[in-house]
């Protein structure tokens, strides 16, 4: 298992240097003028010493703008290195402060989907595949197909439509209600929650529907196979048929979707937490992006790669834990 989780890292690392390499060649073919309007603001700064052309040698020299696409990369990977991504452009404080900073609110939000996106989808999709073809396969599956096909914005705007513009339940944005600073800390804490609500509802309803299908499928698959008829013909009841011998056969695949899902929800979170201005890191790196701090886009990208990288090898090495044939090869 040690030789095995090396080779990974080893793998892992040259991958992200690869992944991070074309980010920045693409961050290094954006048009200059973010660069110069970014010298331009750091020059009309109270204080400030250096004219605009002085801040704009300065910065592609700190970035590496003025060496290349490798030189740069490489200028860019030894500050990385060191923990040193600059300072953000957008935000005008270190990005990895920054990143301190919003990370939380989207772990919180994340956390709270995926453990509500497991436990209704899984339980539904071995439910539609028990009962095949019959009227709960239907509705599950209408359900599932439902929430394949609503985009995320159009989801979010439904539920605010409803639960906060109708019912008047939830604020319609924001992370604070009129009434936060009267608050003790858990009130301030509980209207902290009562504001995630409906993020959290969006992402669960625009993910459980590929899991619950792809849970269908799968536990399909394995009841169709000779040793459940076999678990069957010997007189196993039901509930120990499929709790023991189907579901643990249908945790492979479900592993490899599951080790993707949570970087997606990362990554999906940047429409939710904008629309609901949920000041995570998705919030965060939406508005960075579109007003060019690359700093910190940078930073978020490798984020996102090494979220994916680590995600791959969690599922990988769970597969070992759900199925001895793995741990044996």
């Amino acid at each position: 298992m040690i030789e095995f989780l090396s080779k990974r890292i080893l793998m892992g690392i040259v991958i992200l240097f690869f992944v991070m390499l074309v980010v920045y060649a693409v961050m290094y073919s954006l048009p200059m003028s973010y660069v110069e309007r970014m010298a331009y603001d750091l020059s009309a700064r109270p204080g400030s010493l250096k004219s605009s052309a002085e801040w704009l040698a300065e910065l592609n020299a700190k970035y590496g703008f003025d060496q290349g696409i490798l030189g740069g990369y490489f200028i860019w990977l030894g500050s990385a290195f060191k923990g040193d991504f600059g300072e953000s452009w957008q935000w005008t404080v270190d990005v990895t402060a920054k990143f301190k900073e919003v990370i939380w609110y989207s772990f919180a939000l994340t956390a709270t989907v995926f453990i509500f996106e497991i436990i209704i989808a899984v339980p539904l999709g071995i439910t539609a595949a028990r009962k095949q073809y019959s009227t709960t396969d239907y509705s599950i599956t209408v359900i599932a197909l439902i929430g394949i096909s609503l985009p995320t914005f159009f989801t979010a705007t439904l539920l605010k439509l409803i639960f906060a513009v109708h019912l008047g339940w939830f604020d319609m944005f924001g992370m604070q209600g009129r009434n936060y600073l009267l608050l003790d800390d858990f009130g301030k804490f509980m209207d902290l929650c009562a504001h995630m609500v409906l993020p959290a509802m969006t992402l669960t309803i625009v993910s459980i529907g590929p899991l619950m299908r792809y849970t269908r499928t799968n536990m399909l698959e394995v009841l169709n196979s000779d040793y459940i008829r076999t678990a069957r013909a010997k007189g196993l009841s039901e509930r120990k048929v499929i709790n023991h011998h189907a579901f643990r056969n249908t945790l492979l695949p479900l592993i490899t979707i599951l080790g993707g899902t949570l970087p997606a929800l990362f990554s999906g979170a940047l429409i939710t937490e904008t629309i609901f201005a949920i000041r995570g890191i998705g919030y965060t790196s939406f508005y960075s992006m579109i007003n060019g701090d690359i700093p910190f886009t940078m930073f978020y990208l490798m984020f996102i790669a090494m979220l994916t990288l680590l995600a791959n090898l969690i599922a990988d090495v769970l597969y070992a834990v759900v199925d001895p044939r793995v741990r044996v090869n």
